[in-house]
């Protein structure tokens, strides 16, 4: 690869989305100053201008995510589904980079867009009842559950080789076919749900109902 000149330093933007594309093609793990520097053709000092050690590009990660999610308009609807539009708001953009959905629960109060965020979350609490204590940790647990699903999403293997992954599920399913249907009839019936998500919109959906339910079950503090 043809090293860049140095008058064409690169941007921190696009340093930013190499290490998202690295991350969704190997994992978080792969992502590193001197392979993104690598891969781009330039010296480790062209990235460090702009980052100076990955925390920080990890923090940049996080606000580009953060900058990317669409947040709904103001809405005279039921709390509930204003809390779920902005939570599906957040799921779209993290299910669409999953090795480095982890990185936004630390680090949602570190930019201008997740301050954004999350005081349009806690706008919604608040007008649900919940005093700041709640509405806080109500947020703060539907962050988790949003990069939960994400993240534990049955048949994610983010970084792994294809023909590894289909190994890798062949083996879970003989596993699961090895089981004695009559000692363990529902979990038989279930492998499949367990190997892999069939049905996508339907797993976030449930995942959605069941935190807002979640969470028109809690009572306001007095």
């Amino acid at each position: 690869m043809a090293r860049r000149r140095s008058d064409e330093r690169l941007s921190r933007e696009r340093i930013v989305e190499c290490a998202i594309a690295l991350a969704d093609a190997e994992g978080l793990e792969a992502v590193t100053i001197r392979r993104l520097a690598q891969d781009q053709g330039v010296t480790p000092m062209a990235l460090y201008w702009h980052f100076k050690d990955k925390e920080l590009l990890l923090d940049g990660i996080a606000e580009r995510l953060l900058s990317d999610v669409v947040l709904p308009p103001a809405s005279d609807e039921p709390w509930p589904e204003q809390l779920r539009a902005v939570l599906s708001a957040l799921l779209v953009v993290l299910d669409a980079h999953p090795a480095v959905a982890n990185l936004v629960e630390m680090r949602v109060l570190l930019s201008d867009r997740g301050m954004e965020i999350a005081e349009h979350t806690l706008g919604i609490l608040r007008g649900a009842g919940f005093g700041p204590e709640q509405a806080a940790q109500l947020s703060g647990h539907a962050l988790q559950s949003i990069i939960s699903m994400v993240t534990r999403k049955p048949g994610l293997m983010v970084g792994e080789d294809p023909a590894r992954r289909e190994e890798l599920l062949r083996e879970k399913k003989a596993a699961f076919a090895a089981l004695s249907p009559e000692r363990f009839p529902n979990v038989v019936a279930s492998a499949d749900a367990f190997t892999v998500c069939g049905d996508e919109p339907a797993y976030f959906e449930l995942g959605l109902d069941l935190f807002i339910a979640g969470v028109r079950g809690v009572r306001p503090a007095a």
